[in-house]
């Protein structure tokens, strides 16, 4: 029985991952309903694991559900996406801060260990593999800064935002610059420099500049596709 949820729930992932991907690319448009029946003769699976799928993109805010209705593509403007990474970063930048002060030997060995294999997963170049363990590397963060609700509200917005993350890994060569901004990170925190874990993690996650113009193209990039 335990086997059949973890294999329910890999496919919930998938199918998770795959609509996100149309949602942000704009294979559906905001406002768009998602046919239950349409979506699950797609990807040749039952209603059940694609329901748990609809539900998780919900509660990371990317559809809404609605009573007798079904799901419906939350209508996101571009500068509502900028908006919640300026949070973003204004939460990890905290988090820096105080994990530079409060950074505990358990979880100094993580972030280390965190940062390899960041390191390995960047030198690969696939930017769905290395996102994955850039995901692992700020909820360490999230975790060293022992502020249980400031962690908490984190990682929901981190949840919210992991498709756009996810997306703007494929830029250019954003996984290199980004690992190099993670060994900036890391050498802030364990020096004990707040001000500066707090800026680098501020700079990390801000999409603006030549970011933000790169972020537009994968955008524009994506849904060619």
């Amino acid at each position: 029985m335990a086997a059949d949820r973890d294999t329910g729930t890999r496919h919930a992932d998938r199918l998770r991952q795959a609509l996100e991907a149309d949602i942000v690319t704009g294979v559906f448009k905001p406002g768009e309903r998602l046919d239950e029946q349409r979506l699950a003769d797609r990807f040749g699976v039952s209603r059940t694991p694609l329901r748990e799928a609809l539900a998780q993109l919900a509660a990371n805010g990317l559809v809404t559900l609605q009573p007798r209705r079904g799901a419906f593509v939350v209508s996101l403007t571009f500068q509502e996406i900028v908006e919640r990474f300026e949070m973003m970063a204004a939460l990890e930048g905290m988090c820096g801060a105080l994990a530079a002060r409060r950074l505990v030997a358990s979880d100094r060995e993580a972030l280390l260990n965190s940062l390899e294999a960041c390191r390995r997963e960047a030198a690969d170049g696939d930017s769905d593999s290395y996102y994955q363990a850039n995901e692992v590397f700020h909820q360490i963060i999230y975790r060293a800064a022992r502020n249980a609700f400031l962690a908490e509200q984190s990682r929901q917005l981190q949840a919210r935002l992991q498709p756009y993350r996810r997306l703007q890994l494929r830029a250019g060569r954003r996984i290199a610059a980004s690992f190099a901004e993670h060994e900036r990170i890391v050498a802030a925190i364990l020096a004990g420099d707040a001000e500066g874990a707090e800026r680098e993690l501020r700079d990390h996650v801000l999409i603006q500049g030549d970011r933000l113009r790169d972020f537009f193209a994968s955008l524009a990039h994506a849904g060619e596709d």
